[in-house]
């Protein structure tokens, strides 16, 4: 039997999906974690797409969303935008 590696980009097909995979994200994860799925939704769409839509180069682009990489919050608003999404602040209670 043949393997092949997961990839999430493969099942965010529709902008309700990748709503629902960025909240989760955003609830569960980093900013590292932020910035690889930002990168795998990019994907799934089309890095050319997103960074026409940023007006960004693909290299760019590739090099913002990598693992490893730190972006500006301004980049990582304008992948959002392209992407077509948005961030909303919510009120959470704290523990204090």
């Amino acid at each position: 039997m043949e393997t092949t590696t997961f990839e999430i980009s493969d099942y965010l097909d529709s902008p309700e999906v990748v709503a629902n995979y960025l909240n989760e994200v955003l609830k569960n994860g980093d900013s590292k974690d932020l910035i690889v799925a930002l990168g795998q939704v990019s994907k799934a769409i089309g890095m050319s797409t997103v960074a026409q839509r940023t007006g960004m180069s693909r290299t760019s682009l590739y090099k913002a969303l990598h693992e490893d990489a730190k972006p500006q919050f301004h980049t990582v608003f304008k992948v959002l935008q392209a992407l077509g999404s948005e961030i909303q602040i919510k009120a959470v209670q704290t523990t204090e």
